[in-house]
């Protein structure tokens, strides 16, 4: 076999930004039940500070992993991340290992992006996503945190479509009206300078 090269997968572009469609997700950087530190948290950094070398410049991650530990190391290994693009995630609590409780409270999901700021050492989030609907939470709500987020410059804006920049993972469980409510969200910021 011969050595990896991430480049080999092809390429795709979100926003302005090229990817290899081979990336990284972080989720297993973390212990047992995707909770608390590594076991080996040398190898974890090593594995992370690699992914360059292997041409893998997309990492997936979320403020759940660990939780926070995911995003600390990936500021610890590759920070500043030159070439690379960052996705991270929130709208789950986690109340102990292999436990993911939705929450979908626009006042957590701002205050998750805004920790991810911190904990990613950048001034915004390239791609943001919500992990999940909240069915306790009305969708007009969650989506309009993400608007909130994107007003105030916490995660990037739609260049192009929104959904590049606003991921929303299980999208089988959007249906036709949360999908027309995010294009809707997508038209409203094309029309829009952006905030910086």
């Amino acid at each position: 076999m011969g050595p990896i090269d991430a480049r080999a997968s092809g390429q795709f572009k979100i926003g302005e930004t090229t990817i290899n469609r081979l990336g990284y997700g972080a989720m297993r950087l973390t212990g047992p039940g995707i909770w608390g530190a590594p076991s080996d948290r040398g190898a974890a950094l090593a594995t992370l500070r690699r992914l360059h070398e292997i041409g893998v410049n997309f990492i997936d991650t979320a403020d759940s992993y660990g939780p926070d530990v995911s995003e600390e190391l990936i500021r610890e290994a590759l920070h500043p991340y030159e070439g690379l693009l960052i996705a991270t995630k929130a709208g789950l609590t986690r109340p102990g290992p292999d436990q993911w409780i939705p929450n979908g409270r626009p006042a957590y999901l701002i205050a998750q992006a805004k920790g991810s700021l911190r904990k990613l050492g950048v001034e915004q989030i390239d791609l943001w996503q919500l992990h999940r609907i909240d069915p306790r939470v009305p969708r007009d709500e969650q989506f309009g945190a993400v608007r909130r987020l994107l007003d105030d410059g916490i995660i990037r804006g739609p260049h192009r479509q929104l959904i590049f920049f606003i991921g929303l993972l299980v999208i089988g469980s959007v249906v036709s009206y949360q999908v027309n409510r995010v294009r809707a969200l997508g038209r409203y910021y094309e029309r829009r300078p952006p905030p910086h």
